[in-house]
């Protein structure tokens, strides 16, 4: 089984190089992933405020991130909003 086999989805989609999993890109993927999901979680569970907290920690780690690449590399920022499908 090779190691590709084993990645996420989302990483193997936003990665820059074969053994890339942690630059900024594949991060504020992952972070998007798992804020898309929790947003599907608070519909039915309204009072869950202990993941809430964890979800605004979440969207703060992926706006610093966002900022970071937006300093770095504005063409990498801008293909990504794009291919996430933020506003900014």
């Amino acid at each position: 089984m090779s190691a590709t086999a084993t990645l996420n989805p989302v990483i193997q989609q936003f990665r820059q190089h074969d053994t890339d999993t942690g630059s900024p890109q594949v991060q504020i993927a992952l972070l998007t992933n798992r804020i898309n999901h929790l947003a599907g979680h608070f519909q039915t569970h309204k009072k869950d405020f202990n993941s809430r907290q964890g979800l605004l920690k979440m969207v703060s780690q992926r706006r610093r991130l966002l900022e970071y690449l937006k300093r770095h590399d504005e063409s990498s920022y801008r293909t990504l909003l794009d291919a996430l499908k933020l506003r900014k």
